[in-house]
């Protein structure tokens, strides 16, 4: 059996289901459900509030951050979790301001996610120092960072398409021009190797929900990197933050370390299940899954423009430019895609016309892609996605 036949038993797979939306909710771990009963049962029903000491529940953050380095790239004591990605995104852009108080220029790209993109327009607006967010094409980056930016703010892969941004490059020539790199790792986690180290990121921020499979509302991460980390004063000086939390000091003084960056109480629970998901990829080489991730989505590719010719290829072809994703476009592709779903092949759409599929090597076989690919060939070709419930918007697309 090779590594990923072993990897897909350990996940839940509904019978007679394709899951192909793993980059926007990841399925759910089989020992997933025993260990939040347990955290419920064993921990919170017996050893009550005893549980923040006798059961970890306090280290759980630090704990779960080191699992995650290892798979973007980080040491030890620089990732930590805790409340949202739109909460770490606000905390190392509001740091990587101060970092730079000549500065004024926030950089980011027309391919981000909206909620980078608002968080960082919400702070600006709050600080009210003049500071401007400039959205540029992705291909315009590199030229748009000048002496006049303070921060250069991406994903380094875009939620839509797939584009891979090059972390290295960009992340010099923000160096090289005197800005912060902050990169949003959210289709980039357990979807592809990262190299934070390598590439000399300053800041970086992640969720769990995705390819990690940590369940919905699964918290973020946030990686800062080590030269930093003693300089930045929080914004969001949340007690947990606080260098000694219990003290219960009137005036707040940062954390040692990365534990600086914690806000509020942790969701216990749901750590659980995210500490348990993050087993399945213990001894699990990235470069193995990269390998495996370009194999699925060029068969995909592949098989899907050849029986579907109406489709446009919305990712980029060549595999080294693209995430784990890949997407097509069509003016239907809304009904499409919710008939493809009743026939029990799941992705997602994303507005205005584009088909997003999701392949995430830990349980995604050769088998599942031409199932797909056949699937969504046979409802272009009869016009099956022809049906006003097909047409009918629902509130998560």
């Amino acid at each position: 059996m090779d590594i990923f036949s072993r990897t897909r038993a350990q996940f839940h797979l509904p019978e007679g289901v394709t899951y192909l939306d793993g980059n926007s909710l990841g399925p759910l771990p089989v020992k997933a459900a025993a260990r939040a009963a347990e955290t419920i049962s064993a921990e919170w029903g017996e050893l009550l509030i005893r549980g923040w000491n006798a059961a970890g529940w306090m280290e759980q953050p630090r704990r779960i951050g080191d699992r995650i380095a290892r798979l973007i790239g980080a040491a030890d004591g620089t990732v930590v979790m805790g409340d949202t990605l739109s909460i770490k995104v606000f905390q190392a852009l509001s740091a990587a301001l101060e970092m730079r108080p000549g500065r004024s220029v926030v950089i980011s790209d027309s391919g981000n996610f909206p909620t980078d993109l608002y968080m960082a327009d919400g702070l600006i607006r709050s600080l009210g120092r003049g500071h401007v967010l400039k959205v540029v094409e992705p291909e315009a980056v590199a030229e748009a960072i000048d002496e006049s930016v303070a921060a250069v703010m991406l994903t380094e892969v875009d939620y839509r398409t797939g584009r891979l941004h090059d972390m290295a490059a960009l992340t010099a020539k923000a160096h090289e021009m005197g800005a912060v790199a902050i990169w949003d790792l959210a289709h980039s986690a357990g979807a592809l190797p990262v190299d934070l180290q390598g590439c000399n990121a300053d800041f970086a921020t992640g969720c769990t929900y995705k390819y990690l499979n940590g369940g919905p509302g699964a918290p973020a991460f946030i990686y800062v990197r080590p030269d930093h980390v003693e300089g930045i004063e929080p914004i969001l000086s949340g007690w947990l933050g606080h260098e000694a939390p219990f003290a219960f000091d009137r005036d707040y003084r940062p954390g040692v370390g990365i534990d600086r960056m914690r806000v509020g109480t942790p969701p216990v629970i749901q750590m659980s299940i995210l500490e348990e998901a993050l087993k399945i990829w213990d001894g699990i080489d990235m470069n193995a899954v990269r390998a495996r991730s370009i194999e699925l989505c060029d068969r995909f590719i592949e098989a899907v423009e050849r029986q579907c010719p109406s489709v446009e290829l919305a990712s980029p072809r060549d595999a080294q430019r693209r995430g784990s994703q890949v997407s097509f476009r069509h003016p239907e592709g809304y009904a499409i895609m919710q008939a493809l779903i009743e026939r029990g092949v799941i992705g997602d759409f994303r507005a205005p016309d584009v088909m997003r599929f999701g392949f995430a090597p830990l349980y995604i076989s050769i088998q599942d892609v031409e199932n797909a690919a056949a699937a969504l060939a046979d409802i272009i070709g009869s016009g099956a996605w022809d049906r006003p419930e097909f047409r009918r918007k629902a509130a998560v697309t």
